[in-house]
């Protein structure tokens, strides 16, 4: 029998199951049921002013599985029986004490929010950046240059100065949609660079050849500049010259011959089915080979359409099944170490059977994400991110697509339209609460 009981809190004893009907900010223990040890456990509850709790006679030990068994008339505390025997009046009950614990998690959900908060603010400056680029390429290169230098330096020196990376899913809606998939493409070329031990001068050619690989499009009819699988012949090559019309802008603007390459090349695929140049293999060179791998997963998980989007563990998973060979087998290995099994924004079901959306991967720890569970019990916007590298015992038993979740987890976790990234400073799990 494992239905519950509400019992007067005065009629709880040691070796009790009890279930708590509080979020998780409301009371300093792990989990909110659990078999009750000592003492001090029920003076903690009893502190938090419950008048009531819940306990199942089913999971509690052999003396307690009878729902009859809790004696109803012991309803003095410690301190009223400590204040008897000294002679005084018991005092009237005192506003109970703030629990450090719960003030722990307070503060580490108000960390959490505020990191969260600044990475939304700084992908979406980038977004407004892009544009003002895009913006001024035609009539005034020189400036749309200075406003890429700038962009695309800032994130680098970040990048490098950060040491260990977490790639963090943002919020939905951030950002303006015309930069999303260029800053999205740059944040993660940058990082997958640094982590094939690119240097700084090497950084600022990807990340600027990743930040304008597909600004010739602003030279197509909007009908023309994402392609269908319907798309005419005649279409389908009009398209294909965005690359033509980028490499021209970056020539304008006074880019270099890295960059001029990297935009060229970055539908060049490794086994030759790319295009324009249907090059191959080596022909490709390193910074062409990162910007096209990272342009198709971000496509993957972003189509122009918004119907086909894969989650990010299925383009992954799709890229290393069925595409292997379009892509460079050491810059593929080098992306999956650092996105890891679930990359950010992947639906997964963890080994106790609760729902959760990845959060944030640290690229140095990949398989050890950080996670939002759905839990009842907490509302949406106080859900705490767990990070499975602080719990062993809890890992991600599988993926799943949005559309597998029961309909309560699917609206407590809201599986992101678009997958947009960006990129923090990496801290110890024991430090996340102070130094987020």
């Amino acid at each position: 029998m494992n239905s519950s009981i509400l019992i007067d809190i005065s009629q709880l004893r040691i070796g009790m199951y009890v279930q708590l009907d509080l979020n998780w900010l409301q009371h300093p223990f792990p989990v909110s049921s659990f078999r009750v040890g000592s003492a001090d456990q029920i003076a903690t509850l009893r502190e938090l002013g419950l008048k009531d709790v819940r306990y199942v006679p089913g999971k509690s030990d052999p003396q307690w599985r009878d729902p009859a068994a809790p004696v109803a008339d012991e309803r003095v505390t410690a301190s009223v029986l400590a204040a008897e025997a000294g002679g005084a009046t018991a005092p009237q009950a005192a506003t109970p004490a703030i629990d450090p614990e719960i003030e722990r998690r307070r503060r580490l959900l108000e960390a959490q929010n505020r990191a969260l908060a600044v990475c939304d603010q700084r992908f979406a400056d980038a977004t407004r950046q892009y544009q003002a680029m895009e913006r001024a390429v035609a009539d005034q290169p020189g400036q749309a240059r200075s406003k890429g230098d700038a962009l695309v330096s800032g994130c680098v020196a970040d990048v490098l100065e950060n040491g260990d990376s977490v790639i963090r899913l943002l919020s939905e809606g951030v950002g303006e949609r015309s930069g999303l998939h260029p800053i999205n493409v740059m944040v993660v070329s940058l990082l997958l660079g640094r982590s094939l031990g690119m240097k700084s001068d090497e950084l600022n050619v990807l990340g600027i050849a990743a930040l304008i690989h597909d600004i010739g499009k602003t030279r197509l009819p909007p009908n023309l500049r994402n392609p269908t699988t319907s798309m005419p012949l005649m279409e389908r090559a009009r398209y294909e010259t965005h690359v033509a019309e980028s490499v021209a802008l970056a020539r304008r603007m006074g880019y270099g011959d890295g960059v001029l390459t990297a935009v060229g090349r970055h539908h060049e695929m490794a086994d030759g089915t790319g295009f324009p140049g249907r090059l191959s293999g080596a022909d490709l060179g390193r910074m062409s080979q990162v910007l096209a791998l990272v342009n198709r997963y971000d496509r993957m998980c972003n189509p122009a359409n918004g119907l086909d989007a894969l989650t990010p563990h299925e383009a992954l998973s799709v890229i290393f099944a069925q595409h292997k060979s379009r892509f460079d087998a050491v810059v593929l290995g080098a992306f999956i170490r650092m996105m890891g099994v679930y990359p950010p924004g992947s639906i997964v079901q963890l080994v106790n059977d609760r729902y959760a959306i990845v959060a944030s991967v640290n690229s140095s720890r990949p398989l050890r994400p950080k996670v939002i569970v759905h839990d009842p019990k907490v509302p949406k916007e106080e859900a705490p991110i767990l990070d499975l590298e602080s719990v062993p015992e809890l890992g991600i038993r599988r993926s799943l697509k949005p559309s597998q979740l029961p309909r309560e987890a699917l609206d407590y976790l809201s599986p992101r339209q678009r997958i947009c990234y960006f990129f923090e400073r990496a801290v110890p799990p024991e430090a996340d609460g102070d130094n987020a």
